[in-house]
């Protein structure tokens, strides 16, 4: 049975692992040298994880290996290598953000414990649900959500068996994981890889509002909200931080392991958090879990808080008074890390020693005991002794045959061969018997995982072959006045029509309904970020409406229209990288098509195989959404007289703005009626190489017409775009060149 409550700790690099383990976590998340989403951490070779596993093991302790990045085809050979050497491993789970890789974890290697990474933005029951059928068994919920939201995903995820886990300590992100693309635009440095420059925390020309650094929150912690989140079933409570050192991680972790101990055993809980201000800090903030989104979850300041902390606490107003202050807490964390450094000394990678005794004479069965430092057991040979000459078992021929138990995590120490009779032996075939019940036994009774190979993906279907046939085009638009400006542009020519739905649909739900029943061939094209209410306003949308064919970036949507048994599209921001990705959303949720993903190149699109029967779609021209936040944006840049972004602001604000990076070029912040804060590139993406690069197998080419304001301006007419965009997907791509003002390709130019 489950313990209450798990702990679950960061391990960047292996002191930091110790230090978690001595400091009493459950559990601790680390990745390898790649595949892993902390690129900037040290991480570990191979050896060292079964080392890690093996010591954490010792302490009642579980390991979690993060797989939790999107994965290019020309990886997934090198991936599945990997796996087939984890399976045989004793590691507790894998954390995952690809879809397919949970594909291949499902169909493959079902021993592995799968859990959905914070990337995979979880925040809504429907996505629980499409998760839960990719056998994940915990999802960690989004970092926005507030207690009241968390309390009803964890209950519904208890009735699937799917356990919630929430982040209490770290870390805050301007924008929802796993939707930010803000590095990858700057250098290529995708967060969905595992290599976010943080250019959150940049300095930024000073804004209308004062601030130097106006996307910078402060840390999150839910210290003292210990009874809250045990109400709202929170099952593991995650310390963020695999690039932190080990004094932080062992702060941390201890504090937080004593307030929960004291709230299990029903002592009062600790007040006072001075000890997690010694470590790095940027100051904390609870706001986005009791769902209070202010302006004080900002700091001016992406450095270590620490000093700033403690001069206010002692009143510090002079240079030296500052300059003691400092020096205290030099002593302070100096004597941190000497004190973690002697409670891990005592630590030890070494694999556990072994003794090996053989017993039997000629017509006896073989029986060979193993002992290990904390138990003994025994196996028989089926076949009895036999006396041989020449195969006779002596000293050479036993360490030869045994050797196999030197494995991941036991040495062979000695072998006894006292009470075997010289010159007897069993055939070769019970001898291997022998030594694989040995080694399932020495790993509890897990035997040992064969090569898995995965089948063949059929070639012909690459994103590289030749067609005659165009792509078809499809239009996004944002109102009914657009809409059928499109409609009237395009004439009789068979395009697709899509309209963003609001993330606020709850509020506008009737008025919804009745512009798609007017408009049956009005294709609904959902956003990313459905939280509570305006995700069962999507559910109820669909079932009222019952659309052709509808284009989702959230799975909880994608989900739904599965069971409604309507047709869906994978929209671009489901990050589509890779043909199993495509396999698993079609075989597991009926899905007819898939936006790939635009910081992808043409190499990397190349080698893809697409399902029969399943259409490819690209975005070409688009404001380029860098990410998206629960924040408001306004309230370190332009201002803003409201002092909490709220239910009214989602419905009722519309604005934009920008700032000016002080390293490369300026952004756009733009808040849309009924949808979340935005950020944008400053140009628009315009793509048409990708209809020659990839020629035939884009089977539709979208252009985003909203009216997002950014530096990219276009004098012409709906009629005019329209008909220069079909020359483009007809071969004449420098048709639409002259349509525009400055645009940008720098992502497709550079990909992953």
């Amino acid at each position: 049975m489950k313990k209450q409550f798990e702990l679950l700790a960061p391990g960047g690099d292996l002191e930091s692992i110790k230090a978690a383990i001595v400091a009493g976590a459950d559990a601790i998340y680390c990745g390898l040298n790649h595949f892993n989403a902390r690129n900037r951490a040290a991480n570990m070779d191979f050896d060292d994880l079964n080392n890690v596993v093996r010591l954490a093991h010792q302490h009642d302790c579980e390991i979690f290996l993060t797989l939790n990045i999107i994965i290019l085809e020309s990886e997934v050979s090198s991936l599945v290598r990997l796996i087939n050497r984890l399976v045989n491993t004793n590691i507790d789970g894998v954390i995952v953000q690809d879809l397919g890789l949970a594909y291949i974890l499902k169909h493959h290697f079902p021993s592995l414990d799968v859990h959905a990474s914070t990337q995979l933005n979880t925040h809504n029951e429907g996505q629980i649900l499409f998760l839960n059928q990719l056998t994940a068994s915990r999802v960690n919920l989004s970092r926005e959500l507030n207690i009241k939201e968390i309390s009803h995903l964890a209950k519904f995820g208890r009735q699937y068996d799917v356990l919630m886990e929430v982040f209490v300590h770290g870390s805050y992100c301007i924008g929802f994981s796993g939707l930010c693309y803000i590095s990858s635009l700057r250098n290529g440095s995708s967060g969905n890889r595992g290599r976010c420059s943080q250019p959150c925390r940049d300095q930024y020309q000073t804004t209308e509002a004062g601030n130097d650094f106006p996307l910078n929150m402060k840390d999150n912690s839910a210290f003292f909200d210990m009874k809250a989140l045990a109400d709202a079933g929170v099952y593991s409570l995650k310390v963020e931080g695999r690039i932190k050192k080990s004094h932080y991680v062992y702060t941390v972790v201890d504090n937080w392991r004593q307030q929960i101990d004291r709230y299990c055993e029903g002592r009062a809980l600790i007040k006072d958090n001075t000890e997690l201000y010694t470590v790095f800090n940027r100051d904390f903030s609870n706001s986005y879990l009791m769902g209070d989104i202010n302006k004080a979850m900002f700091i001016d300041n992406p450095r270590d808080n620490s000093a700033a902390h403690f001069a206010k606490q002692d009143n510090a107003t002079t240079d030296e008074e500052f300059k003691q202050v400092k020096r205290r807490l030099y002593d302070k964390k100096t004597d941190i890390i000497t004190h973690v450094a002697e409670e891990i000394a005592p630590l030890s990678y070494d694999k556990w020693p072994i003794q090996v005794s053989l017993v039997g004479s000629e017509g006896e069965s073989l029986a060979i005991t193993v002992t290990t430092p904390t138990r003994q057991f025994s196996v028989s040979s089926e076949a009895v002794l036999e006396k041989s000459e020449k195969y006779g078992l002596d000293q050479a021929k036993v360490q030869k045959w045994l050797v196999g138990l030197n494995n991941i995590d036991h040495q062979v120490d000695s072998f006894d061969l006292s009470k075997l009779t010289e010159g007897v032996t069993i055939p070769f075939k019970q001898q291997s018997a022998l030594r694989d019940a040995l080694l399932t036994e020495l790993n509890f009774g897990k035997a040992t995982v064969g090569e898995v190979q995965l089948p063949m993906l059929d070639a012909s279907n690459q994103i590289a072959a030749t067609d005659a046939t165009p792509p078809k085009l499809s239009v996004l638009v944002a109102d009914v006045e657009s809409y059928q400006e499109v409609v009237d542009a395009a004439g009789d020519q068979d395009i697709d029509v899509y309209f963003q739905m609001p993330e606020a649909i709850h509020a506008g739900l009737e008025r919804l309904v009745e512009v798609f029943i007017a408009r049956p061939q009005l294709i609904p094209f959902f956003p990313a970020i459905l939280i509570g209410d305006n995700y069962q306003a999507a559910c109820d949308f669909l079932a009222k409406v019952k659309p052709r064919r509808i284009v989702t970036n959230n799975s909880g949507v994608a989900y739904s229209a599965c069971q409604q048994g309507i047709d869906w599209l994978a929209g671009p921001q489901m990050n589509v990288t890779n043909s199993y990705t495509l396999k698993c959303l079609k075989e597991e949720f009926n899905c007819v098509g898939a936006f790939l993903s635009n910081e992808v190149n043409k190499n990397q699109l190349r080698k893809i195989v697409c399902p029969e029967d399943f259409e490819l779609h690209y975005s070409m021209f688009h404001p380029n959404m860098l990410l998206t936040s629960r924040q408001c944006l306004f309230h370190q840049t332009v201002g803003c007289k409201r002092k909490r972004f709220d239910a009214r602001c989602l419905t009722g604000c519309d604005k934009t703005a920008s700032i000016l990076s002080l390293k490369d070029s300026s952004f756009i912040l733009d808040k849309q009626l009924g949808s979340h804060n935005a950020l944008y590139a400053e140009q628009h993406v315009l793509n048409t190489d990708i209809i020659s690069d990839l020629p035939g197998r884009i089977d539709c080419g979208m252009i985003d017409l909203r009216e997002i304001k950014t530096h990219t301006n276009t004098v012409k007419d709906k009629a005019e775009i329209i008909r220069s965009f079909s020359q483009a997907l007809a071969g004449k791509p420098d048709a639409v060149q002259s349509l525009f003002g400055s645009t940008c390709n720098k992502q497709y130019r550079k990909g992953l």
